[in-house]
């Protein structure tokens, strides 16, 4: 029996039907010690999200059809959500109170940005509507919203119109994520138009660290947006390959395993 909250149910829920694509609910009654019921409700919302679809007796992993790499975006914020919980608890040490930081529109930003009331002054630029969201009443923080093109699903605004803003501010830190890195694509993204804006983040930030799970490192996607040498460190989790932060390692990345 396992006790634990509602949301975090439902990201277990999530990760269960990744790794099995096929969930009953009578094994998920019994693995949280919960009734039938309240499991129907966890997967009913957890539908609603586009995240599965239920059948009788359980649920199935919804496949993304047209591109594999257009995720949704409360997919990809339960996918690794305890690696990117340890990345984030890393990047916060690289924040200091009064500084100018940038949070891209990724899900592990979002999950940082939920990290950052222990700050007594931050200025935060992003992209990211649900990153915005979530910071937007704290009274610690001042958030500058990006604008530009707000597109389905991501939760983000793309696009340059907003790049003005770049010149008018000093910005201390950018902290991103992407689809995938390598020595040699550097970072990459699946979507052309957001991976423009992160260039010019990246562009204008003193320092530049990437917050990149496992899964992230030597996948490359269709658009580059930064390049090793723009970097200033990545920060990844254990379960990285060993082989895979000594060889980047060697090209004079500061890679920092959590």
């Amino acid at each position: 029996m396992i006790n634990i909250l509602a949301f975090e149910r439902s990201n277990e829920i999530f990760s269960l039907i990744q790794d099995k694509k096929r969930v009953t609910t009578d094994e998920l009654s019994q693995h949280f010690g919960v009734s039938a019921c309240t499991i129907r409700n966890d997967l009913l919302k957890l539908e609603k999200e586009g995240l599965l679809r239920r059948i009788h007796g359980g649920a199935v992993l919804v496949e993304v059809e047209n591109d594999s790499n257009i995720v949704n975006f409360h997919s990809r914020e339960r996918k690794n959500s305890t690696e990117k919980a340890e990345i984030c608890q890393a990047a916060l040490k690289h924040i200091n109170n009064g500084q100018c930081i940038i949070l891209d529109a990724s899900s592990t930003a979002l999950a940082l940005a939920n990290s950052l009331d222990q700050f007594e002054r931050l200025t935060v630029i992003t992209n990211g509507i649900y990153t915005m969201m979530a910071l937007k009443d704290k009274p610690n923080i001042t958030v500058i919203m990006v604008g530009g093109i707000v597109t389905k699903n991501s939760g983000s605004v793309e696009g340059l119109l907003g790049k003005d803003l770049f010149s008018e501010i000093n910005i201390d830190i950018a902290f991103v994520s992407a689809q995938g890195f390598s020595l040699d694509a550097g970072l990459t993204d699946f979507n052309i138009y957001e991976a423009d804006l992160k260039k010019l983040m990246i562009q204008r930030a003193k320092t530049r660290i990437a917050l990149l799970d496992h899964t992230k490192l030597d996948n490359v996607s269709i658009a580059s947006f930064a390049g090793k040498e723009d970097l200033n460190g990545i920060i990844t989790d254990q379960n990285a390959p060993a082989d895979l932060v000594e060889k980047y390692r060697a090209a004079n990345l500061n890679v920092e395993v959590v």
